[in-house]
């Protein structure tokens, strides 16, 4: 993987953000989703707040669960590697700087989608594939140079590796 650095070592903040992106992504699609489905999204519109206070409250409530989901990951996975922060800051700032672009797609998918199902095939045909293919499980350094170039379009490969540099 990288010199001096053990695979588990590497995986750890690989399924830690993974695991950020993902549950910030669920948390702002399915409520909003969930609400359109029961019928009380209603009552979250009559609320006298802003569009940018209700966009602010659903992107902060993803936020919050991709880093707790995220800690929860963490706290169970270094029980079995060592791992030590370089760069604590930098932790910090692409893991919520993560969860704030997941939750704001996953609001996005939950405005556009109508039923669960479409709300499904927007996460497994673009968001689980896009993490997947980012470099979680491997480096992409291994990769054939025309791979290496098409992964460096992804942009969660940017939020994964930024996250483990801090590691």
């Amino acid at each position: 993987v990288y010199p001096g650095v053990g695979y588990t070592a590497f995986l750890v903040p690989g399924l830690v953000m993974m695991s950020v992106l993902q549950n910030a992504f669920a948390n702002a699609s399915s409520s909003l989703i969930q609400s359109k489905i029961t019928g009380n999204l209603v009552f979250v519109l009559l609320a006298p707040l802003s569009h940018w206070e209700l966009f602010g409250g659903y992107v902060l409530a993803s936020v919050v669960r991709g880093l707790v989901v995220g800690a929860g990951v963490f706290i169970v996975t270094v029980l079995f590697t060592d791992v030590s922060f370089i760069a604590p800051w930098w932790i910090v700032v692409f893991a919520v700087l993560g969860s704030v672009m997941l939750g704001t797609m996953g609001l996005i998918a939950g405005i556009w989608a109508e039923k669960f199902d479409q709300l499904a095939a927007f996460q497994n045909f673009l968001i689980m594939p896009a993490t997947f293919l980012s470099g979680v499980f491997y480096s992409i350094h291994s990769l054939p140079p025309f791979w290496q170039t098409v992964s460096h379009f992804n942009p969660f490969f940017y939020m994964i590796d930024g996250f483990r540099y801090g590691f």
